[in-house]
């Protein structure tokens, strides 16, 4: 196994170390954006069936990059480290997908990006506590500045009365599952980061895929019991080729861009880069349903965008990982 990446992360320098961080949060966000896109692609598919079959290709193509270092790579991880990698599959890949996948196709691309732009607020709060952070009150005015956009968009999603108010509703509640799910694991990821000094973090998002890829397996009953597999020949082409490019761009490249950064970055500013796959997500929404924001998704827009420079400013001069 390489130990190189961690190596790097812990001698570089205060100010390389966090503007490194931030290249790879943004191109991590870039890449994660495009997963909102997927269940528009497939909609004949349910969230459940979307999620096995991103996960199964995540698992079959993590097992493909691990073979050649099999021993070296598995033969690393503690029992304790399992236990870890289980959980955080679940919450940060299989459950949140699900409930994202529910959330846009009840609620919308733009909704439900919104809603998931929420997360640094959490993390954030979590990551104050932790010993060298920077204060809370230092951290405020990006909290309120992503609060008010939460605000925002949850106006826009409850606003006027009509035949499809139940599913934007149900959108809405989805969308708040899949956050909370995210924020357990964003924040548990984070701190395993920073405690696995023997593994790196690209073969950490590998393993992060085979256990991801062994419960796409284990919920293929659940699906064929509870959904019919009506779909023709050329839908679940679609789906295998939406798939694999998922794993591909989000699951393989954008964790590991993810990974990277979380061992560059303090947890406090590790939460605002989730905000970099809300504004690319809103981007390709609005491309998607080919129309302009309107004004509460502008001034969201906006306020998320001040809620990153903000918290980067409250952390200038504070290069050391927390």
């Amino acid at each position: 196994m390489t130990t190189a990446p961690a190596t790097s992360a812990t001698t570089s320098s205060g100010p390389n170390r966090t503007h490194l961080g931030i290249a790879c949060g943004m191109g991590a966000g870039a890449l994660w954006g495009l997963v909102f896109l997927a269940p528009e692609l497939v909609r004949s598919f349910t969230p459940l069936q979307l999620a096995i079959g991103r996960y199964l290709a995540y698992g079959v193509i993590a097992v493909l990059l691990i073979a050649p270092r099999w021993r070296s790579v598995v033969g690393a991880v503690r029992p304790a480290e399992w236990l870890s990698l289980l959980w955080l599959s679940l919450a940060g890949n299989t459950l949140y997908y699900v409930l994202l996948s529910m959330a846009i196709q009840q609620g919308g691309i733009a909704t439900t990006s919104l809603v998931i732009g929420f997360l640094p607020v959490a993390v954030t709060i979590i990551g104050s506590r932790d010993t060298g952070a920077v204060p809370l009150r230092r951290l405020m005015p990006s909290l309120l500045l992503c609060g008010c956009g939460a605000l925002c968009i949850g106006a826009q999603a409850l606003g006027g009365v009509s035949a499809a108010g139940g599913a934007r509703l149900t959108g809405l509640l989805c969308a708040i599952g899949a956050l909370v799910s995210w924020t357990a694991y964003a924040v548990g990821n984070s701190r395993c980061l920073a405690r696995l000094d023997h593994i790196s973090a690209h073969d950490w998002s590998l393993l992060t895929g085979m256990v991801t890829g062994a419960q796409a397996l284990l919920l293929i009953p659940v699906s064929l019991l509870f959904e019919p597999l009506r779909h023709s020949a050329g839908e679940w082409w679609r789906l295998g080729a939406v798939s694999v490019g998922v794993a591909v761009i989000a699951s393989i490249m954008g964790n590991a861009l993810w990974n990277r950064m979380s061992r560059l970055l303090p947890l406090t500013l590790v939460g605002q880069m989730i905000l970099f796959e809300t504004l690319f997500a809103l981007l390709y929404g609005f491309m998607w349903e080919h129309r302009l924001p309107t004004m509460l998704e502008s001034a969201a827009f906006l306020l998320v965008v001040l809620s990153v420079t903000s918290c980067i400013a409250a952390h200038r001069g504070r290069g050391a990982h927390a």
